[in-house]
């Protein structure tokens, strides 16, 4: 079968690309590059892909509408795993263009690009981000999520609303997957594993926001792939061919429980500048998998401790420490 992932460069749709290849799919992969956080580590992530003969890289942004159109056209697709965007929570307070171009702009581009030519299944990435400050746990695809607190999320709920359109008035089926605090090997330099594990190993201090007081539903890399590939598999029928599937693992994780883990896997004391929360962040997330359980059977299940030992031993690795 023949697979567009955007994104692959990038943390999951390097993982993505590379579990299709190797299970002997052709694949296309798109990402524009950019500058967000270190370049070096996006080529480190491609070099992952380029020694399948089955890969095919594209630099391209989302954004540029004629040159999607005649992707799609030229290549015919017969699925589609949109994993591109522009992520972080906070940067968006800094960058707001930047999340319309690519998380709007881009989504429009990849929903047309599947409306003209028949791709069978639209895989998208949405977030945990959509639930806000939402009282009620764990949190629940049927949950209203109409209370955004950062464009970050509020794009995310954008890309269910613009699919779910489609879907309805195309046929095209399409699944949004909100991912929960994905972590583990090649992850985000943005991310707290990749920023606590940095500080420690040097020596310096740590911001820990809201005092600690934060419960986060982290999810290993490769939990979230094997949500992924088997979630593509399930195509929404129906007059609304349309899906949603939290993927996390319904276990939140006291900030402390997550600093000591690093902590045992560098085997160092972190010095901690304990600070209020920061703009456009929510206290605790946690995902009802109920949904993707019944729907393919599986439930993302690693432990923080054994997911914080395989980034940290990553880490060292890829800075040669």
């Amino acid at each position: 079968m023949k697979y567009l992932v955007t994104g692959a460069a990038g943390f999951i749709g390097m993982y993505v690309a590379k579990r299709l290849l190797e299970q002997g799919h052709d694949v296309v992969g798109l990402d524009n590059l950019n500058d967000y956080y270190e370049p070096a580590l996006k080529e480190w992530r491609l070099k992952q892909l380029e020694s399948f003969e089955s890969f095919r890289f594209v630099e391209m942004d989302l954004a540029d509408r004629d040159g999607m159109a005649h992707l799609f056209k030229e290549e015919l697709f017969e699925r589609v795993i949109h994993l591109a965007a522009q992520a972080g929570v906070r940067y968006s307070i800094e960058n707001p263009f930047a999340y319309v171009d690519s998380n709007l702009v881009g989504m429009m581009t990849i929903l047309e690009g599947c409306r003209h030519n028949k791709v069978q299944h639209l895989v998208y990435a949405s977030s945990s981000s959509v639930y806000g400050m939402n009282d009620k746990i764990p949190f629940s695809e049927d949950d209203q999520v109409d209370n955004p607190v950062s464009l970050y999320a509020a794009t995310k709920k954008a890309n269910e609303l613009m699919a779910h359109s489609y879907s309805k008035l195309y046929g095209i089926a399409t699944t949004g997957l909100r991912f929960f605090t994905v972590y583990g090997p090649a992850g985000r330099p943005d991310m707290a594993p990749w920023l606590f594990t940095e500080a420690i190993l040097n020596d310096q201090p740590i911001k820990v926001f809201n005092h600690g007081k934060m419960m986060r539903d982290f999810t290993y890399i490769d939990d979230i792939v094997e949500g992924v590939l088997r979630i593509q598999d399930v195509v929404p029928e129906g007059d609304i061919p349309y899906s949603l599937f939290n993927i996390g693992n319904n276990e939140p994780i006291q900030l402390s429980r997550f600093i000591r883990s690093i902590e045992a896997a560098t085997g160092k004391t972190a010095k901690k500048i304990m600070l209020d929360m920061q703009p456009g962040d929510v206290e605790r997330t946690y995902a009802d998998t109920t949904r993707l359980e019944t729907a393919v059977g599986y439930k993302p299940q690693t432990e923080i401790e054994h997911g914080i030992q395989q980034f940290v031993d990553w880490y060292k690795k890829y800075r040669r420490i």
